[in-house]
């Protein structure tokens, strides 16, 4: 393919000379003449393993050129891939001052072309920015529809600095948000052959993969830090520590917890985290991050509660109270502090857990539950029937089958979906569904 990348920093000298690697045609844009004539010349505009060598060889084949001329650089390619930096304010907004700048640069280009364009945003940006504000421009600078006379795509990049070259051949996923289909081909085409699963997706989502990864990445390092500072202050070896941290794939390094929705509870998880916590404090060692999971997870179970009172309504079934599906275990269930919340704004609530039995509560489990819901007999019914008559809002905080069977009759309910409903999807396009998180 003839493709040219804008931008001749880290993401776009490296995905301008791979690329040319991969036997495209590649030309190099950028208004930094230092820039271009360096890579012109056959030298990588940055420092990065192996991307000196590789400049070097694809420039020296013809395979990469560079310039400082748009026009040319558009005419001579069926892609252009964006590559310009989104910098950070202080306060945290992203500039897009260079995005701009560059749609309208290719759209007034494409004004004049009678053939096919596609653009391709590769850049950092967050969800929305193309679609509301890079696609209009594009549209304005070209008279043309997108979509219809030229084709736009998201491509967002995960390529580490100092190793980028060696994850651009070898990439975890290739992410592309498509406007159109014959673009998205054309960006799967264009890579063609490297491994790793291939995402076609909405726009808006390929924008959110990015910060999505990029928040993963510094909590997990927060995290790290955080219990090395504990360890260190308890003289404990925090590298044997995550060693038998990063053992375990079945949970820890895995997909296990990472979808969203309600909030965590149970026996374990905030009884460990205080425990954590205390321990840090009482070593004079501040975690910000770890004594702020807590209170995240707080602010979670808020919203659920928040999404219930907003309806109006007063009549509540709530079907699963235990905190984990296939246990009657209620210690420290969000599921049961969402249930006391309701009552003590004087809701009328209706229980259905068909693993929640008052009869077979026992020890530490009724004990808890007494403290916090002593009339849970009168509120629990073994009827997914009987709760679903009486709700006018349907909490659903479990996939049980008899629940999902019922709340497919036709009424006039709320639900909230804490769980992610199988339907969902075609649930959110109606009115009275309330996803929580999506």
């Amino acid at each position: 393919m003839k493709v040219s990348v804008f931008g001749l920093g880290y993401v776009g000298s490296v995905s301008a000379a791979c690329l040319a690697a991969r036997g495209h045609e590649v030309v190099g844009v950028d208004v930094n003449p230092t820039k271009v004539d360096l890579m012109a010349r056959g030298q990588a505009p940055v420092v990065e393993e192996r991307i000196g060598e590789l400049t070097a060889e694809v420039v020296g084949s013809g395979a990469l050129r560079a310039t400082t001329d748009v026009v040319a650089a558009v005419a001579a390619s069926e892609i252009s891939l964006i590559c310009v930096g989104t910098p950070s304010a202080a306060n945290g907004s992203l500039s897009t001052m260079y995005l701009e700048r560059v749609a309208e640069q290719i759209g007034t280009v494409i004004a004049g072309l009678d053939r096919w364009h596609t653009v391709v945003f590769r850049s950092t940006m967050l969800p929305g920015t193309c679609t509301e504000l890079l696609i209009p421009i594009l549209e304005k600078a070209s008279g043309k529809t997108a979509g219809v006379d030229f084709g736009v795509a998201v491509n967002p990049e995960f390529l580490r600095e100092g190793t980028s070259v060696r994850d651009f051949f070898d990439p975890p996923k290739t992410v592309i948000g498509e406007l159109d289909a014959r673009s998205a081909d054309l960006v799967a085409a264009m890579y063609s052959g490297l491994p790793g699963e291939v995402f076609r997706v909405p726009i808006a989502v390929a924008e959110m993969t990015k910060y999505a990864d990029n928040s993963f990445h510094g909590l997990k390092i927060a995290f790290a830090n955080e219990l090395g500072a504990i360890c260190h202050a308890l003289g404990v070896d925090s590298h044997k520590v995550m060693d038998v941290f990063l053992a375990d794939r079945k949970l820890n390094v895995s997909p296990a917890y990472l979808r969203p929705g309600f909030a965590f509870g149970g026996s374990c998880l905030p009884k460990d985290l205080r425990g954590l916590v205390y321990a840090a404090r009482r070593a004079d060692v501040s975690v910000p991050l770890l004594s702020h999971v807590l209170p995240s997870n707080e602010e979670h179970l808020r919203r659920a509660f928040e999404l219930v009172t907003s309806s109006g309504r007063r009549r509540v079934g709530l079907f699963g109270l235990s905190f984990k599906p296939g246990t009657d275990d209620l210690r420290e269930s969000p599921l049961v502090e969402l249930a006391e919340r309701l009552l003590g704004k004087g809701y009328d609530l209706r229980i259905y857990d068909d693993n929640v039995a008052l009869s077979r509560l026992v020890g530490a489990n009724r004990e808890y539950i007494e403290g916090r819901l002593p009339h849970l007999g009168d509120l629990l019914s073994n009827s997914v029937d009987d709760v679903l008559a009486h709700a006018e809002v349907c909490v659903v905080g479990c996939k049980d089958p008899a629940v999902l069977k019922a709340l497919e009759e036709p009424g006039d309910r709320i639900v909230v979906d804490l769980v992610r409903l199988p339907d969902a999807e075609t649930r959110r396009a109606t009115d009275g569904y309330l996803g929580l998180g999506w």
